[in-house]
């Protein structure tokens, strides 16, 4: 069995880095409006919209993952790339940018380390 869940460039999301526990993604297209008199506004399709992931879970480095993942993240946000995004089956499911990674440290122990941290990274395809 495979401890790789997702992969976004090099960084490889699993239970050796970062797992997380849940995966939303949504997904838009546009329509722009054009008003009419007496009636409601026209609408025409005029393509695709943001396609936007959050990836959200708990690291407990005592169980999975390590404290560095996190760090590592961030460092590759601070470039302003993007990377091909690839699931554990191996799908490519787009490119795609960090725009933004939300930490929350639980638990502290002496010396300031976090026992658990519950994380958040939201992706934002940019292809």
């Amino acid at each position: 069995m495979t401890r790789e869940l997702l992969s976004l460039g090099m960084f490889v999301f699993g239970m050796d880095s970062l797992p997380y526990s849940e995966m939303e993604r949504r997904i838009d297209w546009r329509h722009a409006l054009s008003e009419r008199f007496g009636a409601r506004p026209a609408s025409q399709f005029v393509g695709p919209g943001a396609d936007t992931i959050t990836l959200s879970g708990m690291l407990v480095p005592e169980i999975a993952g390590s404290y560095g993942a996190i760090d590592r993240l961030i460092e590759m946000a601070g470039t302003g790339d993007h990377w091909p995004l690839v699931d554990g089956s191996g799908k490519v499911l787009g490119e795609f940018r960090i725009i933004a990674v939300d930490q929350r440290q639980k638990a502290i122990m002496a010396g300031g380390f976090a026992r658990a941290t519950d994380f958040a990274v939201d992706l934002e395809r940019a292809d």
